[in-house]
C-alpha cells in the first residue's frame, strides 16, 4: 500500500527519520499502532459512559452547567495562594 502526504506531514516525517534512524515506514506504522490503540481505549470509555447514561447511574448535565463547573474550578485554583 502506498500511502501519500501533505508536503508539511511529509517534512516532519523526513526530519524524524533523520533524528531517529528509523525508516518511513517503521515510523509511520508505529504511529499507527498507537492511533488505533487510542481509537479503542476511546471507543470502550464512550461505550461505557454512554452505558451509565442509558441505565441512570449518572445524570446528563448541560453544557453551560459544564462551562459553569470548570470556571468555579478555575477561579478556585486561582485564588490559592503561591497560585
Amino acid at each position: 500500500m502506498e500511502v501519500h502526504f501533505t508536503p508539511d506531514l511529509q517534512a516532519k516525517i523526513d526530519q524524524l527519520v533523520t533524528e531517529t534512524g528509523r525508516p518511513p515506514e517503521q515510523l509511520v506504522e508505529d504511529a499507527m499502532a498507537g492511533y488505533v490503540a487510542e481509537l479503542e481505549t476511546t471507543r470502550k470509555m464512550l461505550d461505557s459512559r454512554y452505558d451509565d447514561l442509558k441505565s441512570g447511574r449518572v445524570k446528563p448535565i448541560s453544557g453551560d452547567e459544564v462551562i459553569a463547573r470548570l470556571r468555579e474550578k478555575s477561579a478556585v485554583r486561582r485564588s490559592r495562594p503561591g497560585s
